[in-house]
């Protein structure tokens, strides 16, 4: 049988629970005796010990308290399970665990900051657990009740408005938890509040100002005053050390000295009235915190007069580095002039230094305005001393002077100048490229970015050909260079323009004109054009055997497409069969027989001649002559191409074949005298050189001509004509505006099958040969 009944917790000792029955019967309880007991007699079941349901039912999560009891029954024999549940009463106060709550708050805590606080306990549960907190009255602090999610509550403490550890140190609060029950019951806890400081005071003097009279001449070491300054804050935040401030002159602080822990101004050397009347200086008290701070105070000092009479002079303001194009009148400083003496050991005249382009100008009693008087240049005189010296008009009268220096700033006034406006320079031809030419270095005497130059070159185009092209100069520092390997006999001059331009604002630049002069080098080899040789470097010439001494027999001719120096030609037997027998001159090249021929010499003679020009080193071309010497036979067929102009063609000839050939038969002269006109008009195949052979050019840009040469050999000045076998060659003067000389060769055939006056032969010739020459001109 299950029976179950309810009680509250602390029922009265043997109070009736329940009775079981009315029959005398007999009852027995099981168990929970400490607690329970059953009348036998009667069947009720009474309490035998106060019960605690808090003790009873530890946990707080159960809702319900019960306890459970058996008793049995005797006869007949029966169990009776019994569940007693015991119902919480509000017989527990709430307390907390510990009576008082120690918070450390600084005073720079902003407001709203919230701090957790230890929550009050309470064994009842239900209604009868804690329902709320109170806090007593306080303008900074307030409470905010949370619920957890057990149904307990606790309480955060919360700063409603900011600490001043200041106004108040520490705060005392009396957290309060009320039950739910009926009456309610309550516990305390004490909350002490210490509010941490915070360097939030600056320290303050008893005064913001100080004025204190001295008298001059006080010993040293005399104190002169004790300055006081308190900080509210405590520990390090309000230990202080006093110092002066950047307001406080060197004077001052050289003056008196300070004692940095507890205020003490003290005479630290000798005061004169003359020399300072008022010393203003400015303390500062600050504070040993990390984040310090601090408090001022003003302290005059007046030095009462004794007796002195220096006159005094102060620089109140300067100007300086000004810029040197500073307009006319403009003030850079302002002095003023004193003396502390009175009357007329007081009154005092003013100048400065002598012939410096600066002057005083008064401004009001005792100021004066030091002003420009003239333009400035700094390139003439980048820094002035000015030595302003006071005089006072007692008897005898003291002095005092003052320097003041004045630094002129840099402006970009001065254009770039280079040494020269113009610049010359040779260049040797067949120079590797890349070669450095010249320095071209302006001169600029500005200062800085003002006088960092910048050279480049002007661009200028030549046929086409950009100057970048063929020169390149550093911008850095005016190294010209070439680009390309240049041939006089190309190219002989350049002439442009390199600009150097500094880096001012605005820049200034400046010009110079630079020519450049390819200088010839002996790189051209000496061409031989007389005797003409259609192949090879032999040449086969015949005379007579009876050849006349002083006979010209050949005219070597070379020319040299060099410059004039270079291209100077000298003439030397490199090999000559007979040293007896021919002559060559070494200008013009010409070959004469030095006596006749005898019966002993051989017919064929070789000579071998080098044409060397003038160069350094000499460079060379030879020519070979085969020379062979026919009979008297032949001496009319040599005679009559090979004759100079100057004399009649065949008038001599004839008088020698008279001589040598009166028993020759008249038939066998005509025979001869026909075969000597056919070959004049008809030369043979195998001697006749092609026209393009017979053309020579020695200079750029000239026309080819056939059978005309260009040379700038100047060596060929005059006019004259020489002899070859295969016609006349001629020399002309040079051509308009130049300095290229002609030369022609003339065909054999032309005018010597003329047998008429030789002189008009000759300018028939000549004639000839420049119309065949106009062609280049």
């Amino acid at each position: 049988m299950h029976v179950y009944t309810k009680f509250t917790e602390c029922r009265y000792l043997g109070l009736d629970v329940k009775t079981l029955g009315r029959r005398r019967m007999r009852l027995d309880i099981i168990s929970n005796k400490k607690y329970l007991d059953v009348k036998k007699e009667t069947g009720e079941l009474f309490i035998l010990e106060k019960m605690d349901r808090e003790f009873l039912c530890i946990s707080k999560t159960a809702t319900t308290c019960f306890i459970k009891t058996e008793v049995i029954l005797e006869n007949p024999v029966r169990i009776f399970n019994i569940e007693i549940e015991i119902v919480d009463i509000n017989d527990n106060a709430p307390h907390f665990r510990r009576d008082s709550i120690h918070l450390d708050i600084s005073e720079s805590t902003a407001a709203g900051e919230r701090f957790s606080l230890s929550n009050a306990v309470d064994p009842d549960i239900g209604s009868n657990s804690i329902k709320t907190y109170h806090l007593s009255e306080s303008e900074h602090f307030d409470i905010e009740i949370q619920t957890g999610r057990d149904g307990s509550k606790f309480a955060d403490l919360i700063l409603k408005k900011a600490l001043d550890r200041e106004e108040q140190a520490l705060h005392n609060l009396i957290l309060t938890a009320l039950d739910g029950g009926v009456p309610a019951r309550s516990g305390t806890a004490s909350i002490i509040v210490r509010v941490l400081d915070t360097n939030d005071n600056a320290p303050q003097f008893d005064k913001d100002s100080y004025t204190i009279n001295l008298t001059e001449n006080a010993p040293i070491g005399n104190l002169v005053v004790k300055l006081n300054a308190t900080d509210k804050d405590e520990g390090s935040n309000s230990e202080i050390i006093y110092s002066y401030s950047l307001y406080t002159s060197e004077k001052t602080q050289q003056t008196f000295s300070l004692n940095h822990e507890n205020g003490e101004i003290r005479v630290k050397e000798m005061i004169n009235y003359e020399d300072f009347r008022i010393y203003d200086m400015e303390i500062i008290a600050t504070d040993k915190a990390v984040n310090s701070l601090s408090g001022k105070c003003k302290v005059k000092i007046l030095v009462t007069d004794m007796n002195d009479n220096h006159p005094e002079i102060s620089i109140k303001s300067l100007s300086s580095p000004v810029k040197e194009d500073i307009p006319v009148n403009t003030v850079i400083a302002v002095v003023s002039v004193s003396d502390k003496d009175s009357g007329e050991n007081g009154q005092v005249d003013i100048n400065i230094s002598d012939h410096l382009p600066f002057a005083l100008k008064e401004s009001s009693d005792n100021y004066y305005e030091l002003i420009v008087s003239e333009p400035l240049d700094r390139e003439k005189m980048p820094e002035y001393d000015i030595t302003i010296t006071v005089t006072d008009r007692g008897n005898p009268s003291l002095s005092d002077n003052e320097t003041i220096t004045v630094e002129l700033l840099d402006v970009n006034d001065n254009v770039p100048q280079f040494p020269q406006t113009f610049y010359t320079i040779p260049v040797m031809e067949n120079n590797p490229p890349g070669a450095l030419l010249s320095s071209l270095t302006a001169i600029d005497p500005d200062l800085h970015e003002n006088q960092y130059l910048v050279y480049f070159i002007i661009e200028k185009e030549i046929v086409n050909i950009s100057m970048s092209m063929l020169f390149s100069i550093n911008p850095e520092n005016g190294n010209l260079y070439a680009l390309k390997t240049f041939d006089y006999e190309i190219e002989k001059e350049f002439l442009f323009h390199i600009e150097a331009r500094d880096s001012g604002v605005p820049p200034l630049s400046s010009n110079v004109t630079v020519h450049i002069i390819i200088m010839d080098q002996n790189d051209n080899t000496p061409v031989i054009v007389s005797p003409w040789r259609a192949h090879g470097s032999v040449v086969e010439e015949k005379i007579p055997r009876s050849t006349d001494k002083g006979t010209l027999i050949a005219k070597v001719i070379a020319i040299d497409s060099d410059s004039v120096h270079n291209s100077r030609i000298t003439y030397q037997f490199l090999q000559n069969t007979d040293a007896t027998l021919f002559s060559l001159d070494q200008y013009n090249g010409e070959i004469r027989t030095m006596r006749m021929f005898s019966y002993r010499d051989s017919r064929h003679q070789r000579l071998v001649v080098i044409a060397k020009d003038n160069g350094e080193p000499a460079l060379s071309a030879t020519v070979t002559i085969k020379l062979s010497t026919v009979e008297t036979a032949l001496k009319t067929y040599a005679d009559m191409t090979e004759v100079p102009l100057e004399y009649d063609i065949f008038s001599d000839l004839n008088l020698y074949l008279v001589i040598g050939l009166g028993s020759v038969s008249f038939l066998l002269l005509i025979t001869i005298l026909v075969t000597i006109v056919l070959k004049c008009q008809k030369p043979k195949p195998s001697k006749a050189a092609p026209p393009s052979r017979n053309s020579v050019i020695s200079e750029r840009n000239s026309t080819i001509a056939d059978s005309t040469l260009v040379s700038n050999d100047a060596y060929w000045y005059s006019l004259f004509l020489a002899e070859t076998r295969k016609g006349k060659l001629v020399v002309r003067q040079p051509v308009p505006k130049g300095s290229r000389y002609i030369v022609s060769s003339i065909p054999r055939s032309t005018g010597l099958t003329e047998t008429s006056d030789s002189a008009a032969s000759t300018l028939q010739t000549v004639k000839k040969c420049q119309n065949m020459t106009s062609l280049l001109l």
